[in-house]
């Protein structure tokens, strides 16, 4: 067995960034940018209004003003005021030329067609969008290796960029091994357990972003498993295999990876839960071997399979981890890193009830990890702790 942190350390070491590609922006969430993105005009492009008022050169301001059209946002029709003349402007909206400051329009006075611009009330400028004031043309607007949240999306969009260069999300496959497992919906069985793995990893890799996921149940048969790991190398980035990868009578996913070229990198990490993890790597594909255990699973699945993607994509989605005050006390054997459901809230935290591996109601609840490291073996209560945060989606 190796130690976590020397697991981690392997799995960042042997997975490689994803191609490069190019996507619409309406697919490009979430993704890392592969490229710099450099602007391609200015923005705005033209002098704008950033309220809904009058437009005006600010050498007239002392004298009333003949208010000679109205301008909207939209309006592309070129005009010039002269000396002694305002527009009607609104939110967006171009500013003639001649012009160069805006004042709201609760600020003046409105005499027919005359426009009476009250003392000490506007400053020249006022409410005036230069151009390229937000970004100029050819300026570097976005560096490569930044992730494409819904505002670098929106900025990106406002440039006028309709594609741009990522890194690839990683097609994944997920193989959950086991004769014992039945599906949500049906009757219950005895000898059978209701599938569960399969839903929270699909909710996970989701939630952050990976669509690109295909599951396959398949029977403890050691000669299947190596068949359709098999195919799966053929079709994904990464590969997910769950039950099976202890050494009992019925575990076959080392014998399957190994039958299938797989190289294993290590196979049981010094934790718990998760101890018979397995780690392996086949033409840059990574394989992983989880626990048959659905807390098990996310338990890996958080703490090994997210550095897996972390690498392979370039975000930083491995858990935020912080200190904590451990409210009541812990004890274990000195030989395993234990990574234990708790709640924190407020710089505290509390283990929950139920921490073994077939148990996935503490986990339901939880909002964290505590991890207890491999050679502690008590801590008192009011300690101070790390803890790892699960993602709140």
């Amino acid at each position: 067995m190796i130690a976590v942190d020397e697991a981690k350390r392997l799995i960042r070491a042997h997975c490689r960034q994803m191609p490069a590609q190019k996507l619409p922006l309406a697919e490009a969430a979430q993704h890392v940018l592969a490229a710099d993105v450099f602007a391609p005009c200015d923005i705005p492009y033209y002098v704008q209004s950033s309220m809904d008022g009058y437009a005006f050169a600010w050498a007239d301001v002392q004298q009333p003003l003949n208010i000679v059209t109205a301008v909207a946002a939209g309006d592309g029709r070129p005009y010039t005021l002269k000396p002694g003349e305002a527009a009607r402007v609104f939110t967006g909206a171009p500013i003639p030329a001649g012009a160069d400051t805006v004042i709201m329009q609760e600020r003046v006075e409105i005499r027919g067609q005359q426009l009476i611009i009250p003392a000490d009330v506007s400053v020249k400028g006022d409410h005036v969008r230069p151009i390229g004031s937000d970004v100029r043309k050819d300026a570097l607007a976005m560096a490569a290796g930044q992730v494409l949240t819904p505002t670098a999306l929106a900025f990106l969009a406002a440039m006028g960029i309709d594609k741009v260069e990522v890194y690839s999300f990683p097609k994944i496959m997920l193989l959950v091994t086991g004769n014992e497992l039945i599906q949500p919906g049906e009757q219950p069985v005895h000898g059978k357990v209701f599938e569960a793995s399969s839903f929270g990893v699909h909710a996970a890799l989701n939630g952050l972003g990976f669509h690109q996921v295909e599951s396959r149940h398949v029977r403890d048969d050691l000669p299947l498993i190596t068949s359709v790991l098999q195919d799966a190398l053929q079709k994904a980035d990464l590969v997910l295999i769950t039950g099976g990868v202890s050494v009992g009578d019925h575990d076959h996913t080392a014998a399957a990876a190994e039958a299938s070229g797989v190289h294993c990198v290590f196979h049981k990490v010094k934790q718990r839960p998760g101890k018979p993890l397995f780690f392996g790597m086949k033409n840059n594909i990574p394989v992983f071997g989880l626990p048959g255990n659905p807390s098990s699973v996310l338990s890996c699945f958080y703490q090994y399979v997210l550095e897996a993607l972390a690498g392979m994509t370039g975000r930083n989605i491995t858990l935020k981890t912080s200190k904590a005050r451990l409210l009541q006390e812990y004890r274990k054997p000195a030989t395993l890193t234990h990574f234990l459901k708790a709640v924190y809230a407020d710089g505290d935290v509390r283990i929950s009830a139920g921490q073994e591996s077939y148990k996935l109601s503490a986990f339901s609840s939880a909002n964290c990890f505590v991890e207890i490291p491999e050679e502690t073996s008590f801590v008192p209560a009011n300690s101070i702790v790390d803890i790892h945060h699960l993602p709140v989606s």
